[in-house]
C-alpha cells in the first residue's frame, strides 16, 4: 500500500525526540519555582540558554502540565521572536485570553493604539483572574521594559515565563526577590546517548561494530538536542551495515568543527544534513525560505506548493500528493522540519523550521537563486534572476508593491506576509482580502507582470493576470468571500484554485462563496468563469455549496476538507454530472447521514476518498454509476457498519481500502465465508486493505487479499 508510509506511528513525524530525555528533572523544579512562593505578588521566571538547547520544549511541557493549569485558570503562550510586531503581539495575546475564557473578542480592538492594546489587556487580566502566560522566544530588554505594563502584579499569585538567548534579557525580567532565572544546560552524556539513540535506533541497542563511530560524532554535538536528532536524522538513513558511511560521516564533523563555538557547531552540522539530502528534497527544503521567521507552515499547502512548483516527481502507482507528503516525511524524519501540531491520529497539521535550520536554508537559498526575501522596502534585483520573491513585512504594511517588482521579467511566484491594517478597505491581491494577511498565503505562478496601485497591496487589473496558473489562499474569513469571487472572474488561465479558511477542522470559519454575479442558469457554455480550472481545493465550512462547481467541464480533481455541509446538501449532487471529474477527496466534508451515487453520474471518476464523516450511516452504489472508478478509500466513518450497498456494481475496481473503521464492519470483512453474500459482493475486487491500530499503539495496514494475505506495514 504506497500511501502505508502516512500514518506509521513509530515515525519521528510527530515526536519530538528532545521532549522524551533529560526533561523530568528541569520540569518539576520549574514547576516548584512556578507554585511556590507569595500568593499576593508576580512572579517572573526566566529560561536561558543558547539556541538548540531546548529551551521552548522545556517550558511548553511546564505549561501544559495538569497541575500547573489546575493552578492558573487563565493561560496563554505568545510566541516573540527577534521580528516582533507588538501590536499584533497584543492582539493575538487578547484572542487567547478570550478563547480561554470562552468569551466573544470585541472587534474594536483591531482599531486602537498600542498603548490602549496595553490597558486592555492589563484591564482583563486584573479581572480575569490567576494567571500564567509564556513569552516565548524574546530576544531584547526593550520588549520586557513594553509588555509589564500590560501585566498586572494583582492579589492572585501570577506568574510570568520567559525563554531567551540572553542572559540580559533574562536578569532585567527577573528583579523581584522571588523571581528565578533558570539557566538550561545541554544533555548529560547519558541522556544524549539516550536521544541519540532512539533517534537512529528507535531505543535498540547500538550495534558494536558502530559503538565507536557513534560516540565519535555524539561527542561532536556537546549535548545540544537540535544538534543530536539533526544529525541522528542523517545517521538514521545510513545502511546500519555500512561502517563506512558513518565513519564518512564522522570525518566530514572533524577538523572543519575545531575551534568552533557550539552555535557553529550546530550550523555546520546542520549544513552536513543539508548536504547529505537527496537532490529531489533539497529544492523542497530551501523552498521553506518564503516563510517568516517562526511562522507555523500548514503543511497541506507546503505540499500542493511543491507540487505546483514541479518539486515531486512521479512515483508508479503513487499520486503525486502521496509523493509529496512522503517527501516532508522524510525531510521530518532527518529533523530538518518540525511538527507542531497533528490534525488527527498521525497526520502533520503544522509544522516549523528551526531558528538556526532557517539561517542555513536563507543562505543556501540565496546562493542557488531559490528564493529573493525583502521586507518591501524599495530595492533593486538583478532582473534575469528573481524567480520567486518573498516580502515579510512584520511591522510596517507594505500599502504598494516595489515598482521594482515590474521588470522582474522572470518572476514566477511571489508571497506577501504582513499585519493586517483595519483602515485599508483591501488587505490583499486581487482585490481580495486572505492572501497577504499574516498567515495568509498567495502563490502566483508563471507571472509575468504586476500592476500596483497605491493605497493597498492589490492589482488593478485582473485581466492582465492571464498568464496566473495556480493560486492558493488561506486564513480567508467569512466576509472574504464575495472579494475572492469577484477577483476570480478574469483568471480566465487559472488550472489550479486552493482555498482555505481561519482555523482548524471543525472549529474552521465558514466562508461563502457563492458570489459569482454571472447568470449560471444557462449553459455551462455561455459561462467562462473558471472554465480552464483542473484543481479545486476548499478547506473550511462552507456556507453552502457553490452554484459555480456545476459548471466547470474541465474539473479533474475536487478535495473538500472540512466542509461540514448539512444533509440538506448532499455534495455529489454538485458533482455527478461534471464530465471529466477524475478523483474526489472527502475529509469532514458533509454531516449527513446517507450518501448515494446515482446512476449516471461519474463517469470518468477513477479515484475517490472518503474521511472522517462521523454521522455517516449509509452508503449506496446504483448501477451504471462510476464505470471507471478504480480506487475507493473509506477511512474513520465510525457509523457505517456494512459496505456500501450495490458495490458489485462497481466492477472495475482495483482496490479497497477500508482504515480506522467500526469493529462490526471490519469483522464483518475480515470472516467471510466464500458461500456469504457479503463475500459475493466483494469478490471482484483484486486488492483489499484493511488499517488498524497494532496492541503497542503502532499503526498497520494489512492486505486481506489479493495475491496472498500479509502485513505490509507493522
Amino acid at each position: 500500500m504506497n500511501d502505508s508510509w502516512r500514518y506509521s506511528r513509530d515515525d519521528a513525524l510527530l515526536v519530538e525526540e528532545a521532549k522524551l530525555v533529560g526533561i523530568d528533572q528541569p520540569k518539576q523544579h520549574l514547576i516548584s519555582k512556578l507554585l511556590e512562593g507569595h500568593d499576593h505578588q508576580l512572579k517572573v521566571i526566566s529560561v536561558v540558554g543558547m539556541a538548540g538547547l531546548g529551551k521552548t520544549t522545556l517550558v511548553k511541557k511546564v505549561h501544559e502540565d495538569p497541575d500547573v493549569r489546575k493552578n492558573f485558570p487563565v493561560c496563554a503562550w505568545v510566541t516573540v521572536s527577534q521580528t516582533c510586531d507588538f501590536p499584533k503581539l497584543l492582539t493575538d495575546l487578547i484572542r487567547q485570553l478570550h478563547k480561554e475564557l470562552n468569551k466573544s473578542v470585541p472587534q474594536f480592538i483591531e482599531s486602537i493604539s498600542t498603548i490602549e492594546l496595553k490597558e486592555f489587556v492589563k484591564d482583563f487580566l486584573q479581572q480575569a483572574g490567576r494567571y500564567a502566560i509564556v513569552f516565548d522566544d524574546v530576544w531584547d530588554v526593550e520588549f520586557w521594559n513594553e509588555i509589564k505594563f500590560a501585566l498586572p502584579k494583582g492579589n492572585y499569585g501570577n506568574r510570568v515565563m520567559l525563554t531567551t538567548r540572553k542572559a540580559d534579557v533574562a536578569s532585567a525580567s527577573c528583579t523581584e526577590s522571588q523571581d528565578y532565572v533558570y539557566k538550561k544546560e545541554p544533555l548529560s552524556n547519558e541522556d544524549s546517548w539516550t536521544l541519540f539513540r532512539n533517534k537512529i535506533f528507535k531505543g535498540k541497542p547500538c550495534p558494536d561494530h558502530l559503538m565507536d563511530v557513534a560516540k565519535a560524532v555524539l561527542d561532536k554535538c556537546e549535548g545540544l538536542p537540535l544538534a543530536i536528532v539533526a544529525i541522528g536524522g542523517l545517521l538514521a538513513s545510513k545502511d546500519v551495515s555500512r561502517i563506512d558511511e558513518w565513519e564518512m560521516i564522522q570525518h566530514s564533523l572533524g577538523g572543519e568543527l575545531e575551534g568552533t563555538g557550539k552555535l557553529e557547531r550546530v550550523k555546520r552540522i546542520l549544513s552536513l544534513s543539508y548536504n547529505d539530502l537527496p537532490s529531489r528534497l533539497k529544492p523542497c527544503l530551501l523552498y521553506l525560505s518564503i516563510y517568516p521567521e517562526d511562522y507555523l507552515i500548514d503543511c497541506n499547502m507546503l505540499i500542493l506548493l511543491w507540487i505546483a512548483e514541479r518539486f515531486v516527481e512521479w512515483r508508479e502507482g503513487m499520486s503525486i500528493e502521496d509523493v509529496a507528503w512522503h517527501y516532508l516525511s522524510e525531510l521530518i524524519n532527518r529533523s530538518l522540519i518540525q511538527v507542531t501540531e497533528e490534525l488527527y491520529e498521525g497526520s502533520p497539521y503544522t509544522c516549523r523550521i528551526h531558528d538556526l535550520m532557517r539561517e542555513l536554508i536563507l543562505i543556501k537559498s540565496r546562493e542557488q537563486n531559490m528564493v529573493t526575501v525583502t521586507t518591501g522596502q524599495p530595492m533593486t534585483w538583478p532582473s534575469e534572476k528573481v524567480r520567486r520573491l518573498a516580502i515579510h513585512s512584520s511591522s510596517n504594511r507594505v500599502r504598494e508593491l516595489p515598482a521594482e517588482i515590474l521588470k522582474l521579467l522572470k518572476l514566477r511566484y511571489l508571497t506577501v506576509f504582513q499585519p493586517v491594517d483595519p483602515s485599508d478597505d483591501y488587505y490583499g491581491f486581487h482585490g481580495f482580502k486572505g492572501p497577504s494577511k499574516l498567515g495568509g498565503l498567495l502563490a502566483l505562478q508563471r507571472l509575468n507582470t504586476i500592476d500596483a496601485s497605491s493605497g493597498s497591496v492589490i492589482v488593478k487589473e485582473t485581466g492582465k493576470l492571464t498568464q496566473l496558473r495556480e493560486l492558493y489562499s488561506t486564513q480567508l474569513r467569512r466576509e472574504d468571500g464575495k472579494e475572492l469571487c469577484s477577483s476570480l472572474v478574469n483568471l480566465t488561465s487559472l488550472r489550479e484554485l486552493g482555498v482555505g479558511s481561519v482555523g482548524k477542522g471543525d472549529d474552521s470559519e465558514i466562508i461563502d462563496l457563492n458570489h459569482h454575479q454571472h447568470s449560471l442558469s444557462s449553459s455551462s457554455s455561455s459561462c467562462s468563469f473558471l472554465q480552464s480550472l483542473r484543481v479545486l481545493i476548499m478547506r473550511g465550512r462552507l456556507e453552502t455549496m457553490p452554484v459555480w462547481i456545476t459548471h466547470l467541464p474541465n474539473l479533474v480533481r475536487i478535495d473538500l476538507c472540512w466542509s461540514a455541509l448539512r444533509a440538506e446538501e448532499d455534495p455529489l449532487e454538485s458533482l455527478q454530472h461534471l464530465p471529466n471529474l477524475d478523483e474526489i477527496s472527502f475529509c469532514g466534508s458533509y454531516q449527513g447521514e446517507r450518501l448515494c451515487f446515482k446512476a449516471g453520474g461519474f463517469l470518468k471518476l477513477k479515484r475517490l476518498w472518503l474521511r472522517r464523516m462521523e454521522g455517516l450511516r449509509w452508503m449506496t452504489v446504483e448501477e451504471g454509476v462510476c464505470p471507471n472508478l478504480r480506487r475507493l478509500v473509506l477511512e474513520q466513518l465510525p457509523l457505517l457498519e456494512d459496505l456500501p450497498s450495490g458495490i458489485q456494481h462497481l466492477t472495475h475496481l482495483q482496490e479497497l481500502g477500508l482504515y480506522k473503521m467500526s469493529s462490526r464492519l471490519m469483522e464483518k470483512v475480515e470472516n467471510q465465508e466464500e458461500d456469504s453474500e457479503d463475500y459475493r459482493r466483494m469478490a471482484h475486487i483484486p486488492e483489499i486493505f484493511i488499517g488498524f491500530y497494532t496492541d503497542d499503539g503502532g499503526w498497520s495496514i494489512r492486505r486481506l487479499w489479493g495475491k496472498q494475505k500479509k502485513t505490509i506495514l507493522a
